[in-house]
């Protein structure tokens, strides 16, 4: 074993930093206690995983099975919840493969939490609610996904011809989307061109177009139009969190996990097997519920105006420390 190279050891983020980490994660835990949501350590490593065409789950072999590192806890929390678990949190880590660079990280923590007997609005509120403390002044505004988008573009999301979305989309990213689905044109045209136009502050936005419903509840909205009953919040025009009025519907879910199979397979990815367990918990009874994901290193980044993902986090993945 060579000793000639010496091996830098050191974290990725400052002393202060860490000290701050440190009370951001004590607070998002107070918030729960106090209001009454348990704590939850559920498995990250499962034999299934996400089917989510747009999300690719590390894999590794267990006893000479595939497992994957989990995206997200949503799955076990559902479980959880359907057996009468209450409102519960989860604040650990989460894994996504390919997700590198000065937002993303491969391991990152993730706080996702699920209130019983609400809706998407009312966990908009909740979320407001948690990050007031941590910001002074925090403006805080909401709009919906077809009024921000329009305002960017001229084209509205939920009506707009496929082809136009198509073009748009190849217009804005210098390649051909000609192929692509209108969920994939409208995550990349919202990316590039809407994002940019929000304001600073908080900002929720919410009614996505129906083809972005992941695992929310679709429903008809006041305008007549049929929308997913989802939500992102938006920090300084950073995504921060990714939250929904729950899909409930055993059948419905099965009939989204074999659609994203199908495109996964389109697309030449590999297929992870569809998480029956999760299908049986929403046969038993997945009671009415609103939940949301939030990236905590990502708030720590804007709370302390970082740069970069990497300097929000004891040791992030392939990255040199400064020194310091």
């Amino acid at each position: 074993m060579s000793l000639d190279r010496k091996a830098d050891w050191r974290p990725t983020a400052t002393l202060e930093t860490l000290v701050q980490r440190a009370k951001l994660l004590s607070h998002l835990r107070a918030h729960f206690v106090a209001t009454g949501a348990m704590e939850v350590d559920v498995p990250v490593l499962a034999e299934s995983c996400v089917s989510d065409l747009h999300i690719d789950c590390l894999q590794t072999s267990v006893n000479d099975s595939v497992q994957y590192l989990q995206s997200s806890p949503e799955y076990y929390m559902k479980r959880l919840l359907a057996y009468g678990c209450g409102s519960i949190y989860y604040l650990g880590k989460a894994f996504r493969d390919g997700e590198v660079g000065p937002r993303h990280n491969p391991e990152f923590t993730m706080l996702e939490w699920y209130r019983p007997g609400w809706d998407e609005h009312q966990l908009m509120s909740e979320v407001a609610a948690l990050l007031s403390p941590l910001i002074a002044d925090l403006n805080t505004v909401t709009y919906s996904y077809g009024q921000v988008f329009e305002e960017a573009t001229g084209l509205d999301p939920h009506v707009a011809d496929l082809v136009a979305v198509q073009e748009y989309a190849s217009d804005l990213s210098g390649s051909s989307f000609a192929q692509e689905s209108r969920s994939t044109c409208l995550d990349l045209i919202f990316s590039l061109a809407v994002e940019p136009t929000l304001q600073d502050g908080l900002v929720f936005v919410h009614d996505y177009p129906a083809c972005q419903s992941a695992l929310a509840r679709v429903d008809t909205n006041s305008c007549g139009r049929q929308v997913a009953r989802r939500f992102e919040a938006f920090l300084n025009r950073m995504e921060l969190a990714n939250g929904y009025y729950e899909l409930t519907d055993p059948v419905e879910q099965k009939n989204r996990f074999l659609e994203d199979m199908r495109l996964r397979k389109s697309a030449g990815k590999s297929e992870p097997p569809v998480d029956e367990n999760l299908l049986a918990a929403l046969s038993y009874g997945l009671p009415g519920c609103a939940g949301v994901a939030l990236g905590v290193d990502r708030l720590l980044m804007q709370l302390l105006k970082l740069d970069t993902i990497a300097e929000s986090m004891p040791f992030a993945q392939g990255v040199m420390s400064d020194g310091r």
